[in-house]
């Protein structure tokens, strides 16, 4: 909240009980001269909505001009706002006035996930009442593995699901199935990955000698193996001829390291720690050292769930981004890993889960280490990064044919939805959001998405 509100409930000078803003003595002459300041303060509705909603709830806290004024004397405007917002979800309020359609068309869901920390936003969501505060009522359907995510949501199981980032691309694309219409609403996570070894290769850490070791990935169209991928090929491993990448849902990937099934895996949190925790293996590499920013984790749905619940699917939306909000700042990671680790959830110590999510960790070498970008929570689904992950998809034979990355980027990433969510919500925009395609370094080469062919070209190992 800010003072720049067209109807100042918090000033001095202001009344909030002749006319609309109460500057005026009647509404007439208040349409007259709040035109200026309209065209100054906003040129759409939205904000002109907020604006009102929160004068209209300060209106009914104090209901005498009077005392309001009176308060704000006391303690100054900020104190006010602050008050306010402690008392009342008004960014919830100021989003549900925006719904051009009224009531929610289907209030009980069903949301899948898979139980590991990229999926915090999502499941923090539940226990931290975010949902009804929505006026959800949402069951989380814990899953065993990827595949399994995919098929309930083009069977119609769940109503949306955590994916991992490039799973809605490679389905509306028909990768490996029928093409079905997903959507990516926001990122659920950035970076929170590590490639962990087994601790038998603590005196290798030199990736070029890593010809003939397995490891395993989550899912086969998942950031786990393009980044795993790039950061073989990149010390010239090739990922298809020189090493074994085998498919292991997360919970497997601790048994089958502790077995000696395979040497290391690239894979989310809470299971790189959770390796260190069982003493069985050391994390080598952070994910955020290969691209730091990378997206990994995402929360999407159907188009045709988005068609039939439009306003379901917009509260859906806010009782995540305020979730991922509240996941951004440091300071509510315990609290977070306190209610996440639960057997309902995660299943997973609490100090694992913790390490993982803070950054100050032990590292299984005997180091603690404090890195607090370990893992992070930003929403914004860039078109840029579908574009990368399209390029990745090309590179290693996943794609056969030519196709307009960005044409599909735009469609299956819900950038404009996004935008326009966080906005209601009082969230920060990004100014890059305007066009959806900043350029990033992923081991120091820079991708410039209005240049993706040029940059598929530039490598050395490929198939596509």
């Amino acid at each position: 909240m800010t003072d720049d509100n067209l109807y100042r409930p918090y000033s001095l000078d202001t009344s909030l009980s002749r006319c609309s803003c109460g500057q005026h003595a009647s509404e007439e002459e208040h349409a007259s001269q709040a035109a200026a300041a309209r065209a100054a303060r906003a040129t759409d509705v939205e904000t002109l909505s907020c604006d009102f909603v929160e004068a209209a709830a300060v209106r009914a806290l104090f209901p005498q001009d009077a005392t309001r004024r009176k308060l704000i004397k006391a303690i100054g405007s900020r104190a006010l706002m602050a008050a306010v917002a402690s008392v009342l979800p008004l960014a919830s309020l100021q989003a549900q006035a925006l719904e051009k359609k009224g009531s929610l068309e289907k209030k009980n869901l069903k949301i899948g996930f898979i139980p590991i920390n990229c999926a915090t936003p999502l499941i923090m969501a539940d226990p931290m009442g975010m949902y009804r505060e929505q006026g959800l009522e949402v069951t989380l359907s814990k899953t065993a593995g990827w595949a399994l995510v995919r098929d309930q949501m083009i069977n119609g199981e769940l109503d949306a699901s955590h994916f991992l980032a490039p799973m809605p691309l490679a389905i509306s694309a028909g990768l490996g199935a029928a093409p079905q219409p997903m959507r990516v609403a926001m990122i659920q996570n950035i970076n929170g990955q590590a490639i962990t070894l087994a601790l038998r290769h603590k005196d290798n850490r030199d990736p070029r000698q890593w010809k003939g070791f397995k490891f395993a990935i989550p899912f086969e169209y998942s950031m786990h193996n393009f980044l795993l991928r790039y950061y073989l090929a990149e010390h010239g491993i090739d990922p298809d001829r020189d090493v074994q990448l085998r498919v292991t849902p997360p919970a497997e990937m601790i048994a089958n390291l502790r077995a000696g099934n395979i040497d290391g895996f690239l894979g989310p949190d809470p299971f790189n720690q959770r390796a260190v925790y069982d003493q069985i293996g050391f994390i080598h590499l952070l994910t955020k050292d290969i691209w730091n920013g990378h997206p990994c984790c995402a929360f999407g749905t159907t188009q045709a769930f988005i068609d039939r619940n439009p306003n379901t699917f917009a509260a859906l939306y806010r009782a995540i981004l305020n979730a991922s909000a509240m996941a951004h700042k440091a300071e509510n990671r315990p609290a977070i890993a306190r209610a996440i680790s639960t057997p309902g959830y995660l299943n997973q110590p609490e100090t694992v889960v913790l390490q993982a999510l803070s950054g100050r960790y032990a590292d299984g070498l005997g180091n603690v280490r404090n890195e607090p970008e370990r893992a992070d929570f930003d929403a914004m689904p860039w078109y840029s990064m579908a574009t990368w992950m399209l390029t990745q998809m090309k590179r290693w034979g996943y794609i056969k044919e030519d196709m307009n990355y960005q044409a599909l980027a735009e469609k299956v990433f819900l950038l404009t939805d996004a935008r326009r969510q966080m906005k209601a919500l009082g969230m920060p925009v990004p100014a890059a959001a305007s066009s959806g395609y900043p350029s990033f370094s992923i081991m120091g080469k820079t991708f410039d998405p209005a240049h993706a062919q040029a940059y598929l070209n530039s490598f050395a190992i490929k198939r596509g």
